[in-house]
């Protein structure tokens, strides 16, 4: 083994003079002002992150907060195009400025640095690793709230996630299906190894409701996501049904006009 040096990030896992463990957490950029950092998270695709991510974000910044959106969904990016948003987002000499929306929700995302947003990135891990955390330490944010819409899964990107971004905590969403055991303990465990706390759990696509008689008609049957977050000790926040209106808005670009109060118990528990 090479002379201990004292400083432990040039040192191997095993050396017997480590002190401390190492820390990979970045600094955002000098320009920016940042508050609190909250992942939305699930251990698997297809589960409506970002529709829970645009919801939290709009429902903050009607509370009167600064939001601003990190869209870490590199190879599936959808946060611009349910704001409605398409231009480019441009750079100073300090860093890069995010995209504002119409009340005034800041975004970063891939999809704002194309040429064009059809365009799909064939990248691999490490790069698209590499440019989440750019989107932390390059952007210049000015929010007392910063939400970062999750890649599915437990992955290379969600990694970086949580070892380079100090996050206060992270949103856990399932869908009622019998997988979502399995899916709420992946991302639980996750949370636990990186020792981030978690908020709660939202059910997304829980139910319809009968446009006759107003009852709710589970079309995944009665949703296990209570007993999974009974059995990590989480609270179910919210239950958000499926609703039509939410995709006619999103097609349109139109999240803001959301009228829907079903995640203000979340929002809720993160601004206390």
């Amino acid at each position: 083994m090479s002379e201990c040096t004292h400083d432990c990030s040039t040192c191997g896992e095993n050396c017997g003079e480590r002190t401390e463990p190492q820390s990979f957490l970045k600094d955002h950029n000098p320009a920016a002002r940042v508050g609190k950092v909250y992942g939305v998270v699930s251990g698997k695709g297809g589960v409506g992150k970002s529709m829970v991510t645009s919801q939290l974000a709009v429902l903050a910044r009607r509370a009167g907060r600064q939001v601003g959106i990190l869209d870490a969904d590199v190879t599936g990016p959808s946060i611009p195009k349910a704001f409605g948003v398409h231009r480019r987002a441009m750079a100073d000499e300090r860093g890069m400025l995010p995209v504002e929306t119409e009340t005034g929700i800041q975004l970063i995302s891939v999809n704002l640095l194309l040429d064009d947003e059809t365009d799909p990135v064939i990248w691999r891990g490490p790069v698209i690793g590499g440019v989440v955390t750019q989107f932390w330490t390059d952007v210049i944010w000015d929010v007392d709230y910063l939400f970062v819409d999750m890649p599915p899964g437990t992955g290379d990107v969600a990694l970086s996630v949580f070892q380079s971004i100090p996050l206060d905590g992270i949103v856990i969403v399932a869908s009622p299906q019998e997988l979502v055991s399995m899916v709420v303990e992946k991302a639980v465990k996750m949370a636990e190894m990186m020792n981030v706390p978690i908020v709660g759990v939202v059910e997304n696509m829980s139910y319809i409701l009968c446009p006759d008689c107003g009852k709710e008609i589970p079309l995944f049957g009665q949703g296990k996501t209570q007993a999974a977050a009974d059995a990590h000790h989480l609270p179910l926040l919210a239950r958000m049904p499926i609703d039509p209106a939410l995709a006619q808005l999103t097609d349109a670009g139109r999240i803001e006009d959301i009228q829907g109060q079903w995640l203000t118990p979340v929002i809720e528990a993160i601004l206390q």
